[in-house]
């Protein structure tokens, strides 16, 4: 489920809206320890595989690698390219989501992790720059449609085409680089969560600087490690179910 800017709780809705951080001590006692949560990047994080690249191989125009060529050379922004990309899709969104659920997965843990925070009141979310639309047809696919997604709100049209976007969670002064993670990772903590964040790529960054807890791989790594931010290898959740285990004393 895409969220809204509704204030967190631990009860109703699953987003929130303040924008400081709480502070805490994640070594102090355990009973007065903040509680955790656990935000991770969806594109070659949660998901095995770059989904939206599958889905613009498979359904986008012949250009669509040198439009991303663009965006990497800096030449268009995220949301440039994203629309860009996206918009003549040759597919509705069921046929989309249909070949998510077909040719993607989660990285193993996955479930066992939602299952355990679940149980343990624990708010879990995914937080991307990509388009909710092809998230939830994965989360609807293992069974977990409930599953906070911060991204890209896609509208469609009556057929089925993309028609439009919607950032909710976009930076204030720079729109046009979409939505902002680490804007994300500080309502968490401002609802007084110790945050986790699990990332691979740059947009994932500015998160990873404000995050209590770092799990990285690939480009987020080397860049946490040229930037001195503390970090741990992720492979999958097997790792960060142990360590939110760890925290809580279970």
């Amino acid at each position: 489920m895409t969220t809204s800017g509704k204030p967190w709780t631990s009860t109703g809705s699953r987003s929130v809206n303040a924008d400081a951080d709480s502070g805490g001590n994640a070594n102090a006692n355990p009973a007065h320890r903040r509680r955790p949560a656990v935000l991770t990047d969806f594109d070659d994080t949660a998901a095995v595989q770059n989904v939206a690249e599958l889905l613009l191989r498979q359904f986008g125009a012949p250009d669509w690698p040198a439009v991303r060529q663009r965006f990497r050379d800096g030449a268009l922004s995220l949301k440039e390219y994203q629309e860009i990309t996206f918009r003549d899709l040759a597919a509705s969104r069921g046929e989309m989501q249909e070949f998510v659920r077909a040719h993607a997965e989660f990285r193993p843990g996955f479930a066992a992790l939602e299952q355990f925070c679940r149980q343990h009141d624990i708010p879990l979310a995914i937080v991307s720059q990509g388009l909710d639309f092809y998230i939830q047809a994965l989360l609807d696919g293992i069974g977990l449609p409930d599953i906070p997604v911060y991204a890209v709100a896609t509208e469609f049209d009556a057929n089925g085409r993309i028609a439009g976007y919607r950032y909710d969670f976009a930076y204030p002064d720079a729109p046009e680089r979409g939505n902002s993670k680490a804007r994300i990772v500080r309502q968490y903590q401002a609802a007084g969560r110790y945050v986790y964040f699990m990332g691979d790529g740059r947009s994932d960054f500015e998160a990873a600087e404000v995050a209590d807890a770092v799990f990285a791989h690939r480009q987020l790594a080397e860049m946490c490690t040229a930037a001195a931010v503390a970090w741990q290898p992720f492979g999958d959740f097997v790792g960060v179910l142990g360590a939110v285990r760890d925290y809580i004393g279970t």
